[in-house]
């Protein structure tokens, strides 16, 4: 079956894997279309690295079914790593070769031909061009991303699979990948990236969030606050040592410190209200409502499945 025939780039039900006595994917359910930039996000140990590994060849699940590309993820693993780009958590280029030294080699490795032509278009798209020369070695998080990415897009995959590609990167460099990721979008090519910051997580167009190996919420950003429905005030010049009595009011769930101002969430609007009001009344102390976080959410469904 090729990847042509459906919209869906991937779409997988019940995928399952186990190490061990511990079952780090239970039961995942995952369809991702053409074109989308999909953000996949989870505490550490959630099973997000093994999820991306099953999709893109790398690992067998134990059970489920679905295809990636078209292609069956239970018997087709090796022609679903000829048509996808993996970029690791850990920069696994050499080193001790330059920027475009490890292109040639990437080339080379695909089987690729023109690798001249191909290295010299990759170096150009991804701004390498005028450090060509310099040891990957010497490069700053940022550029040994880029040139990750750069080695990721040379055999033009149709699927990027991206895990948490932008840890320890320079606020402007993340911005940077992240407009290039969506100038990839807009040219068709299909991306699931798992991230831990929230403010990528917005730039995505769909959102899966997993949790002890459980998918606990997928869809839009805006989905997903409203799904959870929680309620938040926001309480200025609060007193530090009024903050634990705070986060034990009926009603609070949740507690954040923004500055002087405090965010407080809970999902029973009614008691949180109640609450609130009585203490800001208590103390004379401005109450305003707030918009509820992606971030509040996301605690929010780690904390109904178990989580601290």
């Amino acid at each position: 079956m090729n990847a042509s025939a459906s919209s869906a780039v991937i779409d997988v039900r019940g995928l399952s894997k186990s190490f061990g006595d511990k079952k780090v994917v239970d039961a995942l359910d995952l369809k991702v279309e053409r074109g989308q930039i999909y953000g996949f996000l989870g505490p550490n140990g959630s099973g997000k690295t093994t999820s991306i590994r099953m999709l893109c060849g790398l690992l067998t699940p134990d059970s489920g079914e679905g295809s990636c590309l078209g292609f069956d993820v239970l018997r087709d693993s090796a022609r679903i790593k000829q048509h996808v780009g993996y970029m690791t958590q850990k920069f696994t280029w050499w080193e001790d070769l330059s920027i475009e030294e490890n292109l040639r080699f990437a080339a080379r490795m695909h089987g690729l031909p023109e690798v001249r032509r191909v290295v010299t278009d990759a170096l150009e798209r991804l701004g390498l061009a005028s450090r060509r020369r310099q040891l990957a070695g010497a490069l700053s998080g940022g550029w040994k991303q880029r040139l990750a990415l750069a080695a990721c897009l040379l055999h033009q995959p149709q699927l990027l699979l991206l895990d948490e590609p932008t840890a320890g990167v320079d606020p402007k460099a993340r911005r940077d990948f992240w407009a290039e990721i969506h100038a990839l979008a807009r040219q068709g090519l299909t991306v699931l990236v798992s991230t831990h910051y929230m403010d990528e997580a917005e730039r995505c167009h769909r959102l899966a969030y997993i949790a002890y190996g459980k998918l606990l919420a997928e869809g839009t950003a805006s989905d997903i606050r409203a799904r959870v429905a929680l309620h938040t005030y926001a309480l200025d010049e609060v007193p530090p040592a009024d903050v634990a009595a705070i986060a034990a009011l009926p009603g609070v769930e949740q507690v954040v410190p923004f500055g002087l101002r405090l965010h407080v969430s809970g999902r029973d609007g009614a008691r949180l209200s109640a609450s609130l009001q009585s203490y800001a009344a208590t103390r004379g102390l401005p109450l305003t409502a707030a918009d509820s976080t992606l971030e509040d959410a996301f605690i929010a469904l780690m904390r109904g499945a178990g989580g601290q």
